[in-house]
């Protein structure tokens, strides 16, 4: 009875050990991740580790809008060529929210601290703080109500570039772990399955 116990115990510590690595492994935040990738689909881009991320994101925000005929409605299974994050290139999708809104890429620095965000993908309008309904212009100062990682809601940020694409929420597996509502991809980073 005692060595199926510490073999379980062991067997504990270890897996622990192993995640904690993995959620220190490329934890820098000076790059072109989570949501933010290039617009260029390369693959071998840094990106967060999904732990940064909760798996299921929650809702869509307050007032956002469904889209009325999307390109991928609901339900749609697809391959996501976004690289926001690890393993997320290639994965295949399901669509779960289509929206017509305007999205943004962000830099900003975590409100935890911490080196700054550059070209997080995406944050749409309904998560900034006071924005309105005008598409809002590069360069503009504003605050993210966000709350996609560690360290977002709350914090400065500057609009790096914008889009008015479909805007979709999507369930897809990456590296053995499933993410639910997981916001936000643009139709040009998915395609029809093959």
């Amino acid at each position: 009875m005692r060595k199926p116990l510490m073999t379980a115990v062991s067997a504990g510590i270890l897996v622990g050990a192993l995640v904690l690595a993995g959620c220190s492994a490329g934890e820098s935040q000076d790059h072109q991740g989570h949501d933010g990738g290039s617009t260029a689909s390369s693959v071998g881009a840094m990106s967060d580790s999904p732990m940064d991320h909760p798996m299921d994101g929650g809702p869509a925000p307050a007032g956002i809008k469904a889209a009325s005929a999307p390109k991928f409605p609901v339900g749609s299974q697809v391959m996501l060529t976004a690289d926001h994050m690890a393993g997320m290139y290639g994965a295949r999708a399901t669509i779960v929210g289509a929206f017509d809104t305007c999205a943004y890429s962000v830099n900003f620095t975590p409100t935890t601290g911490g080196q700054p965000v550059k070209d997080h993908k995406w944050v749409v309008q309904q998560e900034i703080k006071n924005a309105g309904d005008r598409r809002l212009a590069d360069g503009t100062e504003v605050t993210l109500e966000a709350d996609h990682m560690t360290g977002m809601k709350g914090a400065k940020a500057t609009i790096a570039s914008s889009t008015d694409q479909t805007v979709y929420m999507v369930d897809y597996e990456a590296d053995g772990m499933t993410m639910t509502n997981h916001k936000w991809v643009v139709e040009s980073e998915i395609q029809p399955m093959p």
